[in-house]
C-alpha cells in the first residue's frame, strides 16, 4: 500500500490548535506518495501564510488512517 499523505489547512479560530473556524474554506494543497513530498508542498503552502497567525497547514498521514494497524515503521 502506498503511503499517502494529505497536506491541507485553513483559519483556526486558536492558534495552538487544529479548530478550523470554516470547513468550507478547506486548502486542499493536495495527496502525496510520499512523506518528502507532501512536506516539500506543506513547506511552501506554509511559508505563503507565514504572516498570518490564524492559518495553519498540516501533514495528514492517510495511510495510518486506512490501515491503523499497520506498523510504524
Amino acid at each position: 500500500m502506498s503511503k499517502l499523505h494529505l497536506v491541507m489547512g485553513g483559519r483556526v479560530s486558536n492558534p495552538q490548535t487544529l479548530e478550523f473556524k470554516d470547513l468550507n474554506a478547506i486548502d486542499v494543497v493536495g495527496v502525496f506518495p510520499d512523506y518528502a513530498s507532501a512536506e516539500k508542498a506543506w513547506r511552501g503552502a506554509a511559508q505563503r501564510t507565514v504572516d498570518d497567525a490564524e492559518m495553519r497547514y498540516v501533514i495528514v498521514h492517510l495511510h495510518r488512517l486506512l490501515e491503523p494497524d499497520l506498523p510504524k515503521s
